[in-house]
């Protein structure tokens, strides 16, 4: 007969009984209805754990997916302590790749640990709206130094007063961190020496993408600022991005609130203090936080110098396809034709040599570089600047 679903066991403990009064197995599992395989599992657990055995054991799993170590918690909060900003998939990533013969769970394990915790908040959902792709002209890299990108976190005071200016530096290709210095004002000239170190530990790279602002670019012809000149003359392209649209440095913004995040709440007293921090946070990031878009490797495993030095001294451009070479004058412009008529440049290119190449009769093409300006209309005397500046020819 089946077990009875009102005294299940009872019956095991019937069953049991008869066994152990000298019953053969084969008949009472005909009697009882089961198996020889479940008669001897009855029996086994009886001997091993008494009436209690005939029981119904758990069916929950042993081992629970949702489930972490008192241990293995504290490391995530530790973790998560020692490096505020980075979220499951980083931490996930460490573990992996720092602790051996570590079961790992799940990523969404470890966001329920740290929400548990306190450490993490949900996000609310935004929207977004028409965000556009990068631009026809914002190359895409493919290797380490084809294009760097810059610009300046953005300003906050010091513990006494002081406002810091972070420039920052990053490898497009492999979002190394080149240099991250704390200045005092967003000058071409400290940002220029701020760069030269760069250069000069780093190598050179074929492209440079900024913004629209100081010290990067001006309202001078081409956008061009002492600071892009200097770019140029190194064979540097600068490739700036539409006004308004910094979704197209996003690899560069998104550095900037990790960055902002873990050194600047709260700020440190001076600048001194707040370099070491920017110095700390530097090596972290590239040494040791697990970046997604790099397989959860760091980016010091993507990056390699560049082989492009810096040279000792500034080159002079050289214009070997042109039919004149002209030093343009301390007040921005050139004399030129004949007779002699002035053309307005721009005192940003100031004592600098163009190039000139005649297109056709009293029609000259006016080049910087590797930059065409415009025209000279000898006829007409006037320069006229080119309706669009190509300062990205490499872009595919």
């Amino acid at each position: 007969m089946p077990w009875k679903a009102r005294s299940v066991v009872n019956e095991r403990m019937m069953f049991v009984s008869r066994l152990q009064d000298g019953e053969r197995m084969s008949e009472l599992c005909r009697e009882f209805g089961i198996s020889r395989k479940t008669g001897y599992k009855l029996l086994a657990r009886f001997s091993e754990h008494g009436p209690t055995g005939l029981y119904d054991l758990s069916r929950a799993r042993h081992t629970v997916r949702h489930r972490v170590s008192t241990q293995l918690e504290e490391l995530l909060v530790e973790m998560r302590h020692k490096h505020p900003t980075w979220g499951a998939r980083k931490l996930h990533a460490w573990l992996r790749s720092n602790v051996a013969g570590l079961h790992l769970p799940a990523i969404g394990t470890i966001s329920r640990v740290l929400r548990r915790q306190g450490l993490i908040k949900p996000r609310k959902r935004r929207t977004r709206h028409n965000v556009l792709p990068y631009g026809a002209k914002i190359r895409r890299s493919s290797e380490a130094n084809e294009l760097w990108c810059i610009d300046f976190k953005g300003q906050f005071r010091l513990g006494n007063g002081r406002l810091c200016y972070p420039l920052t530096v990053t490898d497009h290709y492999s979002r190394f961190l080149l240099g991250c210095e704390a200045l005092e004002s967003t000058q071409g000239k400290p940002a220029r020496e701020a760069l030269k170190q760069v250069f000069r530990e780093y190598g050179m790279p074929h492209a440079i993408r900024s913004d629209n602002g100081p010290p990067f670019a001006s309202n001078s012809i081409a956008g061009l600022s002492e600071l892009s000149v200097w770019w140029l003359k190194l064979g540097i392209v600068p490739e700036r991005i539409e006004p308004g649209h910094p979704e197209q440095n996003g690899r560069h913004e998104r550095m900037h609130l990790t960055l902002k995040q873990e050194t600047t709440r709260p700020s440190s007293q001076n600048l001194l203090q707040q370099q070491e921090r920017f110095d700390r946070f530097t090596r972290i990031y590239n040494e040791e936080r697990p970046h997604e878009a790099l397989s959860d490797q760091p980016p010091a495993t993507a990056y390699t110098k560049s082989e492009r030095l810096l040279p000792k001294h500034d080159p002079e451009p050289v214009y070997p396809l042109h039919d004149l070479t002209k030093r343009v004058g301390r007040t921005g412009g050139i004399s030129f034709g004949s007779p002699r008529q002035h053309y307005k440049l721009g005192r940003v290119l100031a004592h600098e040599p163009i190039g000139l190449r005649e297109l056709e009769d009293g029609r000259w093409l006016v080049t910087f570089a590797e930059l065409d300006l415009g025209y000279i209309d000898l006829r007409e005397r006037k320069f006229e600047p080119m309706e669009c500046f190509d300062l990205n020819p490499l872009a595919s």
